[in-house]
C-alpha cells in the first residue's frame, strides 16, 4: 500500500511546517489530489489517523480536493479536461493529446493553532 508511505511523507512536511513553538496543533490538512495520480483515498485516509498518531496532528482533519486531468491537444491546441488518459479530446475528437495535469498530489494548506 503505497498511501502509507505517501502519508508518512506528509507527516514529515506537516511536522517540518509545524515545528516552532507558536504551533501548538494542526487541526486540519487539505490536499489536492489529481485524477490520475493514483491515490486511494479510503486508503490514505486509514494510513493518515496511524501515521499521525502522536505528532502535532494527530486527529487533524484529512481534506483531499479533487484536481481534474487536463491535456493539450495537438489537433484544436487547445487545453481541455478529460477523465481518462487515453480519452479523445470533447472539443474536437482528435487523439493526439498530451496530458499536462492531474498526477499532482500536493499540500495546500494547514490549519493550526
Amino acid at each position: 500500500m503505497h498511501e502509507m508511505s505517501l502519508a508518512e511523507g506528509i507527516r514529515r512536511i506537516v511536522d517540518q511546517a509545524t515545528d516552532r513553538p507558536d504551533v501548538t496543533r494542526v487541526t486540519r490538512v487539505r490536499l489536492e489530489i489529481g485524477r490520475f495520480a493514483g491515490v486511494e483515498k479510503r486508503a490514505l485516509a486509514f494510513a493518515w489517523e496511524v501515521v499521525m498518531r502522536g505528532s502535532k496532528a494527530e486527529g487533524a482533519a484529512l481534506e483531499m480536493l479533487d484536481l481534474p486531468g487536463l491535456a493539450l491537444c495537438y489537433d484544436c491546441g487547445k487545453t481541455v479536461e478529460i477523465h481518462e488518459r487515453l480519452d479523445p479530446c470533447p472539443l474536437c475528437g482528435g487523439g493526439r493529446l498530451m496530458p499536462e495535469a492531474g498526477d499532482e498530489m500536493r499540500i495546500k494548506d494547514l490549519e493550526v493553532i
